[in-house]
């Protein structure tokens, strides 16, 4: 997966948009206002490519231990981020897929119900 092929599997989701909220360098997606990936465009061109999801607690514990190249969210909650090392090669990209719908479903389930029927 490389940078455009996620931007545009984040941006087919519904609610979905695209923000710089902290640098030029980090690219954020939100959902309804709400992050649920984070990669930075600086790693991307070095070929150090890696993006931040939220994950469910338990299920993070699982992926790490199933997989190097998920580890604790860099400069994110540990309980409640991972960041997935795409570069290392680990990660086939249906898995990468799976987990950032993951991550956005997780961020809708923590929205108010009434922002949440909005996506309806």
């Amino acid at each position: 997966m490389n940078i455009e092929q996620l931007r545009n599997y984040c941006l087919s989701k519904k609610g979905v948009t695209e923000d710089f909220p902290f640098d030029q360098d980090t690219l954020v997606f939100k959902v309804l206002g709400k992050m649920f990936v984070l990669a930075s465009l600086k790693k991307w061109e070095q070929g150090e490519a890696s993006i931040n999801l939220k994950a469910d607690p338990e299920y993070s514990e699982e992926l790490r231990v199933n997989y190097n190249s998920i580890r604790p969210g860099f400069h994110m909650s540990k309980k409640h981020w991972n960041t997935l090392y795409l570069h290392e090669g680990e990660l086939h990209p249906q898995l990468v897929k799976e987990l950032i719908d993951h991550s956005y479903n997780m961020v809708i389930k923590g929205l108010a119900k009434k922002l949440r029927d909005t996506l309806s």
